[in-house]
């Protein structure tokens, strides 16, 4: 657990996944955020639980939000929030898949999976319809680190 940032309580570190399927497809989440107004895309991830490792935190919320495990697992580095806040963003990519059913909570219900292109990914990075910039930056660095293979 972090800091409590402007009186709202402890931020825990959370973890983003970047699954890739053996044809080279990336899981994406979708999902409306109204408030935001409308759709976006996201990464599997989310919040650490009391206990957690970076990496049981990222593999617990591919399983539950994606449905998918995971044999190989990379870490593509960990990452400040804000600066207001020593809570961090740990960045994997995740290989040799299997699939399941999705886990979902009711508040993440409505969120939609599919499997896109790396390249179409980051298109839609460059677009706009990534809501939060934790899932571009795992992207981008997954590119480049599949790219220097």
């Amino acid at each position: 657990m972090s800091d409590d940032i402007q009186g709202r309580g402890p931020v825990r570190d959370a973890s983003v996944v970047v699954a890739l399927n053996a044809d080279g497809m990336v899981a994406l989440l979708s999902s409306d955020f109204s408030r935001h107004g409308g759709e976006y895309l996201f990464l599997p991830g989310g919040r650490r639980e009391d206990g957690e490792t970076p990496e049981e935190c990222a593999r617990r919320e591919l399983r539950e939000e994606a449905g998918i495990t995971a044999e190989s697992w990379g870490s593509l580095g960990s990452y400040a929030m804000t600066l207001d806040s020593t809570a961090r963003v740990h960045l994997f990519v995740a290989h040799q898949l299997t699939y399941g059913p999705q886990e979902l909570t009711p508040t993440e219900e409505d969120f939609k999976l599919a499997w896109w292109p790396v390249s179409d990914a980051i298109t839609a990075a460059f677009n706009g319809r990534f809501l939060l910039p934790a899932g571009p930056l795992a992207l981008l660095l997954a590119d480049r680190l599949a790219e220097a293979r």
